[in-house]
């Protein structure tokens, strides 16, 4: 995913579109049944002291994610 820009590689307050989720398929049905899908605004709104995890905000929810994940939900 070089070259590509990633949810787990946004700055604070910086928002984009899910375009696609390359995770695990049990992981990524976790996160479609959460309401995290292609078409998806989300935003990382806070990040722990040592850089992980991080907090995100899509569709008026908040929740918590470790890094290494976030990076393989592809924004647009």
């Amino acid at each position: 995913m070089i070259g590509e820009r990633c949810l787990g590689r946004l700055q604070v307050g910086q928002t984009g579109r899910v375009s696609k989720i390359a995770l695990p398929a049990d992981y990524e049905q976790r996160l479609a049944e959460l309401g995290i899908l292609p078409g998806v605004d989300v935003s990382l709104v806070q990040v722990a002291p040592l850089g992980d995890p991080i907090a995100i905000e899509f569709e008026g929810r908040r929740m918590g994610m470790r890094r290494c994940d976030a990076l393989g939900i592809v924004l647009e």
